[in-house]
């Protein structure tokens, strides 16, 4: 038989957590609707993915009569619930907690500032797919990367999120490519200024800071990280350019690390798998780390069964 509820402890227990809810702001939302709903962001990001690619994503059927009706539909829908979100970010933001006309006023502006962006979001991500296409032999069309790829996924949720971050939205474009993250293994703040044709191959474990720069016709692959040379100075330094400068058609192999602000790798380079730099890399420059040795020890007369040590 399971033991009796002992009230007097859970009561006891519940006093603690509540003196921790009144002395600790930070805690203090509860109940207070004061945070953007990260599960309604999320479906944000879903219903703008299936106005981006109408009949990929949650429609049985697309037929071009009536996308002109779908796309107001979609539009108004996304409007609507974005503007729900932005007004209890601005709202907490603010730090009164009061739905002022200001902050509604300010919040539907954003939103319709933001619906106005995405006709060229689009094109810029069919740019991207198009990057995946080139730059993958695997790929067997647009549509595949559209569908499967995490790489395009991750842009995608990027892009979005990058045009809130330019409106200065707190909280929600963080939560968007932190949702991205999640899923694809790809973490790109979306403070970064990304270009055109942009393609990550494989995805998993690459990292981009901030305020790093990338020009168009850009490759990555998997581990790539364009990080900061350090932080030990925490948010002192806040909005200094600390993530390196990516020029135009650079190609950088996996596990590479670039890293510090004043770190520019010049237009039409290629970096090489696992290089470490904190440097700038001139134009038309070609980076490779020296192969390393292998060594193998063992007894050959075993044959095949023989065990052998690989050093490096």
């Amino acid at each position: 038989m399971y033991a009796s509820v002992d009230h007097d402890r859970l009561d006891e227990l519940a006093r603690k957590m509540n003196d921790n809810y009144e002395q600790v702001e930070l805690l203090n939302a509860l109940g207070k609707n004061r945070l953007p709903d990260r599960d309604r962001i999320v479906e944000i990001i879903k219903a703008i993915r299936r106005l981006m690619f109408p009949g990929y994503f949650g429609q049985t059927a697309f037929e071009k009569s009536t996308s002109h009706y779908f796309a107001g539909e979609m539009l108004s829908s996304i409007i609507e619930e974005l503007k729900r979100q932005i007004v209890i970010a601005l709202r907490y933001d603010s730090g009164d907690g009061e739905d002022t006309e200001e902050i509604k006023k300010r919040a539907e502006e954003i939103s319709y500032e933001f619906a106005e962006k995405l006709p060229e979001i689009q094109r810029v991500l069919l740019t991207d797919v198009q990057a995946g296409v080139d730059g993958d032999p695997a790929s067997s069309s647009e549509e595949e990367i559209i569908f499967s790829y995490p790489g395009f996924n991750a842009i995608f949720i990027y892009r979005i999120a990058h045009e809130l971050y330019l409106l200065k939205v707190p909280f929600i474009p963080r939560v968007m490519t932190e949702y991205g993250h999640s899923r694809t293994g790809v973490d790109i703040n979306p403070g970064a200024t990304i270009g055109e044709y942009f393609f990550i191959d494989h995805g998993t474990g690459v990292v981009i800071g901030e305020t790093c720069e990338i020009g168009n016709n850009v490759k990555v692959y998997q581990g790539v990280t364009l990080g900061a040379l350090s932080t030990r100075k925490g948010r002192l330094l806040t909005g200094v350019k600390r993530h390196p400068t990516i020029r135009d058609n650079v190609t950088i192999y996996s596990n590479a690390s670039i890293l510090g602000g004043d770190t520019v790798i010049g237009a039409n380079s290629t970096i090489g798998g696992n290089a470490f730099i904190t440097e700038s890399v001139p134009p038309n420059t070609r980076v490779s780390i020296k192969n390393m040795e292998l060594t193998f020890i063992g007894d050959s007369s075993e044959g095949e069964s023989g065990l052998y040590d690989w050093v490096i």
